[in-house]
């Protein structure tokens, strides 16, 4: 008998999308995508703020099942992203699975299945739940004494809204990274004043961010689709260097850190501004920045890079610890994403009612960033430990939706009712990415948002090889497959 499984996809980013058009090209059309926004994007339908732009390539930067030669810059714009995933929902007719404005509450495991609440109230029965929440979606706030009593305007790169103007205004950007750097750059030409606030400056690489992308070269690349693909399969080749330079030292390692020195000497000739933008540890080990602009834009006379730690928000501005006032009537926080929240705060209540928060008490886990002990038939697209700080996501995501699609496929033909991963298999691949952890770049004395609340680097230590290899099929010996009385 072949069965017809009911199927919850969570989130409608670069991961529900990867995991919704990979069930329908395998047969499976009985599955809803509950977004928790009002369109398709994930990170890119949330974040909006000026100069928003990826840090990975274009041609690097899409799903393999759906090529995009004619992007119009070397790095997407975030809406020329989110516009290309909306197409991606249409090209593949999503559209009739998607509910928007559907944020899930609660997911409850019921013995033989999963029953899935959003907060409109509505509930979906399912044999298969996948969470492809992603990582960036939950903002960071920073919990700054004061902040209640300022009457300027507060907003966040993740919340950001338009109507708020920032022409000939004096503007505070709290946080760095590649959304400080990109803010910073873009409000700066037109601002008033520009004051960074950096508790700890980041190496930033210099790369032409808002390179176009001539429209005969898109052209070519859609007319000849055999050349567009073996640019990807070029790019992905580059990815696997860079992959090898940040998992293990090397000469590439080495050549990637001297440019990053490079580019800031290069660029700041000032020597105390120099050394205040100088890190403490080596380029690579926090999410490498990138940015043309950057440097310049902190060069300008109506900027300034504070580097002093914050005392109070004011109702007019930002006191620091040296006693110094800094007037501001926008205060923007860069100050990014609870990276490992990932399904999280929704009340997530596995086999015999273990939540979720108790499983990851100690830091988030899963079992090759796909399953979690104690949930059965649950997946997660890009869980913990997930490449992303090494291997295109687009791909990471293909690769472990595929994977998924295996087990699914399994329970399709009656080989089991419920599959849950061991504890055993799931603390042997914890050992294995701690040990492989310790010769990255990531390891060498940063503190960065790849580090959970426990200390430990939520990062996939692996190449794009031995990733797809560990998700190449299902091993049964790592899991309980049962079937219901």
């Amino acid at each position: 008998m072949v069965r017809d499984p009911r199927i919850v996809i969570i989130g409608a980013g670069v991961s529900g999308i990867a995991t919704a058009v990979t069930l329908q090209r395998n047969g499976f059309h009985n599955f809803v995508i509950l977004e928790k926004g009002s369109d398709v994007g994930g990170v890119w339908y949330w974040n909006r703020y000026p100069g928003l732009t990826c840090d990975v390539p274009s041609h690097l930067y899409q799903f393999g099942f759906a090529p995009k030669p004619d992007w119009s810059q070397v790095f997407a714009s975030g809406p020329e992203i989110q516009r290309y995933l909306a197409e991606v929902a249409g090209r593949f007719d999503l559209r009739p699975h998607l509910r928007f404005d559907s944020e899930v509450v609660a997911a409850e495991f019921t013995g033989s299945g999963w029953r899935v609440e959003t907060g409109d109230g509505a509930v979906h029965e399912a044999d298969f739940v996948i969470a492809a929440t992603g990582v960036l979606h939950h903002p960071a706030l920073p919990d700054l004494p004061g902040l209640e009593d300022f009457t300027g305007q507060v907003l966040h790169t993740a919340r950001w809204d338009d109507s708020v103007p920032t022409d000939g205004r004096r503007i505070a950007i709290i946080g760095t990274g590649s959304t400080g750097v990109q803010v910073v750059s873009a409000l700066q030409p037109k601002a008033e004043r520009i004051t960074h606030f950096v508790r700890s400056p980041q190496w930033v690489i210099w790369a032409p961010m808002n390179l176009p992308q001539p429209a005969l070269v898109g052209a070519v690349l859609e007319k000849l689709p055999q050349v567009n693909k073996a640019l990807y399969q070029a790019g992905m080749t580059g990815a696997k260097l860079f992959t090898d330079a940040v998992t293990r030292p090397s000469w590439r390692r080495r050549v990637v850190q001297e440019y990053a020195r490079v580019s800031l000497r290069a660029q700041i000739r000032n020597p105390e501004l120099r050394e205040q933008l100088t890190p403490d540890y080596q380029p690579l080990c926090k999410r490498q920045v990138l940015s043309g602009s950057y440097y310049r834009a902190l060069r300008a006379r109506n900027s300034e890079l504070v580097t002093t730690g914050i005392e109070t928000v004011t109702p007019t501005g930002i006191r620091t610890r040296d006693g110094r006032h800094h007037e501001v009537d926008l205060l923007v926080f860069a100050t990014g994403f609870r990276a490992h929240d990932y399904m999280r705060p929704m009340n997530l209540a596995g086999r015999e009612g273990i939540s979720i928060d108790e499983v990851w008490a100690k830091g988030p886990r899963a079992y090759r960033m796909t399953a979690i002990p104690g949930f059965p038939n649950l997946f997660t697209v890009l869980g913990p430990n997930s490449p992303t700080g090494s291997i295109p996501l687009h791909h990471a995501a293909e690769v472990t939706a595929r994977y998924i699609t295996a087990w699914i496929k399994r329970w399709q033909t009656g080989e089991f009712d419920t599959v849950e991963v061991t504890e055993e298999a799931t603390g042997r691949f914890e050992a294995e990415v701690a040990e492989a952890l310790g010769p990255t770049v990531w390891n060498t004395g940063c503190n960065s948002w790849y580090f959970t609340e426990g200390g430990n680097i939520d990062l996939l230590p692996f190449d794009r090889h031995t990733m797809e290899t560990m998700l190449a099929a299902p091993d049964e010996r790592d899991f309980h497959l049962r079937r219901n009385a």
